[in-house]
């Protein structure tokens, strides 16, 4: 395995060398055939595509380039990981320093040096400079159907604060106007809108150079939840194990000297336009809102450059091989961060910010609280919509069995703590109004205190119930009317004698379909509630200013009348793609399901019973 990849070509000729990548030679439709193209091989497991005749633009296209746990894996090697931790140690171990300690960790710390950019006169981003620019030459991608436009999807968006505190590699979607201009998808929280926000104030427009392509390291620093002013460059080289190269434009522009474009450009202030739909990774379209636009003034590019992007849907897509690979490789930093934190899983399933859970030090009662408010205190980690807690060592990646672990343990009406009004992911259309919602915790601590139910065998009197399936032990699916139909229905079924054994119980749509496994029960669950909005119980009470709910709790997780619509293929593309499959992979590929990806699609599971 290899680690240290200096750009995308580097990258592309290990792919082709251990037969992880395709070429495809037939011409293809970037508006929404490639998408198409890319979701079936993603759902299948297969290579990365570098397609070389993409219809109305002179530049091949790589897309599909980490979309699997070994690929994405591959991209950084073990390198970075085994630095992390020794870092992690490194620090633990030093304080306070001594002589001897600095000198047995000499190594580790020889190689902090090695770490940073190098500056060159003559970089390869810059050996062709396009003056005026126009982004209709890239073989830009339209991925869904009703996106409204194509989009940049694997941009590298680096500003520099206006004041000089520092710069921001970060990754924002940017949807295409027109030649010269594009939408700059600046959501709350994010490092670039920060340095946006402090130039407006100043009246005064922010320089913003997009560089697609570079050392996949880069990649993977600009989406790293790093709390603000630590800089994404010095990751980058730490993933990639030496000094990232960087250079300057004519005009002194800053520049990736690895990259395979520069879009150099700047946002005014003031200035906004609606950007989207746009089909995003929480497998919705996210609406049209306003954004600030970005003015290109020219492109720099290699000789003979390669567009790189993907595409985001319903998971799993390449983006989760890419965020739980960067949890794994941030996960011994947490500790130093927040102390009391020991373990720390955000679910992919979900679009990472609806749900996370952890593991915490419980050295006092309550404690578990004060670890839980540091993280939804911490950066990224603050858009966090629900989060589980516990004090006991447990896998949190299975999650069936760190939900069943919660539930044998939590008293719902001391341990379950919900907060409205809170500002809440961009791209999280289940809160009131856009960017704003609740939050909510769920304390599993100490030794069991029930003894979960497997079996669902008791009458109901609720006519309008639907189908009721368990998905593990203490936690049943249940079918109802539409929240449109019946909004209050939820709190009718936590009063229902018949699950007043259940502590938890899931009211969907489509309970078959959420069952089915454990991907589509997260995503159709955590996606599609608010905790504000659509937690009921069997009854509640107010203690001390404390709301207390009494089991079983019900999330009400139908959608709403104002929830955006779920992804799907267009008909005509996907009909298409199945006619000319084999005329993209002459020498054969196996055909996966574009719409599902690693969903699984609704089957008949074992009903009542787990």
């Amino acid at each position: 395995m290899r680690s240290g990849f200096l750009d995308l070509k580097d990258y592309l000729n290990h792919l082709r060398d251990v037969g992880e990548l395709i070429t495809v030679e037939a011409q293809v439709d970037p508006k929404l055939e490639v998408a198409e193209i890319h979701r079936r091989v993603i759902s299948a497991g297969g290579p990365a595509l570098l397609f070389q005749n993409v219809k109305g633009s002179r530049f091949p296209l790589a897309t599909n380039l980490f979309g699997t746990k070994r690929r994405a894996h591959d991209a950084f090697g073990e390198r970075p990981f085994e630095f992390v931790q020794k870092m992690a140690e490194l620090i633990t171990d030093l304080l306070p320093p001594s002589p001897g300690l600095l000198w047995r960790e000499r190594e580790t710390i020889l190689q902090l040096s090695r770490l940073g950019t190098r500056k060159k006169s003559n970089v390869q981003v810059k050996e062709v400079i396009e003056t005026p620019g126009d982004l209709s030459s890239l073989p830009v991608l339209t991925s869904w159907p009703e996106d409204g436009g194509p989009f940049l999807t694997l941009p590298l968006v680096y500003t520099e604060h206006p004041q000089g505190l520092g710069h921001n590699l970060g990754l924002y979607r940017m949807q295409i106007y027109d030649q010269v201009t594009a939408g700059m998808h600046w959501q709350i929280g994010k490092g670039g809108g920060f340095h946006y926000s402090a130039a407006e104030e100043m009246r005064a427009s922010l320089p913003v150079t997009a560089f697609l392509g570079g050392p996949p390291a880069l990649i993977l620093a600009a989406i790293a939840p790093l709390p603000e002013n630590v800089p994404e460059l010095m990751l980058a080289s730490l993933i990639a194990g030496n000094k990232i190269e960087t250079g300057s434009s004519d005009t002194g522009r800053f520049l990736l000297g690895n990259a395979e474009f520069a879009l150099m450009g700047e946002v005014q202030p003031g200035i906004t336009r609606p950007e989207g739909p746009f089909g995003d990774h929480y497998g919705y379209y996210s609406l049209v809102h306003d954004y600030p636009v970005f003015n290109l003034h020219s492109i720099a590019h290699r000789k003979n450059p390669v567009y790189p992007a993907t595409v985001v849907g319903k998971p799993r897509q390449e983006d989760f091989f890419i965020g739980d690979l960067l949890q794994e490789l941030l996960a011994p930093i947490f500790p130093l961060v927040m102390p009391a934190v020991e373990k720390l899983w955000a679910y992919g399933e979900t679009g990472y910010h609806s749900l996370a859970a952890t593991v915490v030090k419980q050295r006092y009662r309550r404690e578990a609280m004060a670890s839980a408010f540091r993280i939804l205190g911490e950066g990224q980690l603050s858009l966090t919509k629900f989060l589980l807690v516990t004090d006991s060592n447990i896998d949190l990646k299975d999650f069936q069995a760190t939900l069943t672990h919660i539930l044998e343990r939590t008293h719902p009406e001391r341990d379950l703590y919900i907060f409205s009004n809170l500002s809440m992911d961009s791209l999280d259309y289940s809160g009131p109004v856009i960017n704003e919602g609740s939050k909510g915790i769920w304390l599993g601590l100490g030794e069991p205190v029930r003894k979960l139910p497997r079996t669902f065998r008791n009458k109901t009197n609720m006519n309008a119930l639907g189908e009721i399936h368990v998905f593990s032990p203490g936690c049943l699916v249940v079918g109802g009317p539409s929240h449109s139909e019946d909004p209050g229905f939820g709190s009718r079924v936590a009063q229902d004698p018949a699950f007043k054994n259940w502590p938890l119980i899931v009211l969907s749509d489509e309970p078959r379909r959420s069952v089915a496994s454990t991907v589509n029960f997260l995503w159709t669950t955590f996606t599609r509630f608010e905790p504000g909005g659509d937690i009921y119980a069997a009854n509640t009470s107010l203690e001390r200013n404390h709301i207390c709910y009494s089991p079983p709790i019900v999330i009400d997780a139908r959608r709403k009348k104002s929830f955006p619509k779920e992804l799907t293929c267009d008909p005509e593309t996907a009909l298409q793609v199945t006619k000319r499959w084999k005329e993209y992979f002459p020498d054969g590929l196996e055909m996966g399901d574009s719409e599902e990806a690693h969903l699984t699609p609704p089957v008949a599971p074992k009903h009542n019973t787990v």
